[in-house]
């Protein structure tokens, strides 16, 4: 999952006045800002990806949103190359989010499903679905089908 920067090691003061290195003391007002959630790349080299910044831009929003975004499992990114990227078949030819993706994502992580495991069933290959894969048929009339069949997979 995600990649968090690591903490500096800080020289804290207790209360008491002793002192102890490594250990991380933050004000009562102050609240942590989560990190970004990636999965690795479980998906095929051929499989396209955005990176996080031209979501932003195709999206018409701030880069910070697309974090909340992924924060949210409306969408889920790789790191591909060292890089954060999201499957370009989340979003439909006039470059926004399909609707159907956000809730499609929380099926499965309701039925259990982790982030690389939602990407690899997205992404294999199914012939008994127009496009050939849950991911491809999103973009067809057989989308209700792959919500139904994510809904199966939880029970």
């Amino acid at each position: 999952m995600g990649g968090a920067c690591t903490p500096q090691s800080i020289v804290a003061s207790a209360p008491d006045g002793t002192v102890s290195r490594g250990q991380r003391i933050e004000p009562d007002n102050v609240t942590r800002v989560s990190s970004i959630p990636f999965c690795d790349d479980v998906l095929d080299p051929s499989v396209p990806v955005l990176q996080l910044v031209d979501v932003s831009k195709q999206l018409g929003v701030v880069i910070t949103r697309v974090h909340q975004m992924l924060r949210d499992r409306q969408i889920l990114a790789i790191k591909r190359d060292g890089v954060l990227a999201v499957p370009e078949a989340f979003f439909g030819e006039d470059g926004h989010l399909l609707k159907i993706v956000p809730g499609l994502i929380a099926v499965l992580h309701d039925g259990g499903f982790r982030d690389d495991e939602i990407l690899t069933w997205l992404f294999r290959e199914d012939d008994s679905l127009e496009g050939g894969s849950p991911a491809a048929a999103l973009h067809t009339h057989s989308a209700r089908e792959v919500v139904r069949r994510a809904q199966a997979l939880g029970f």
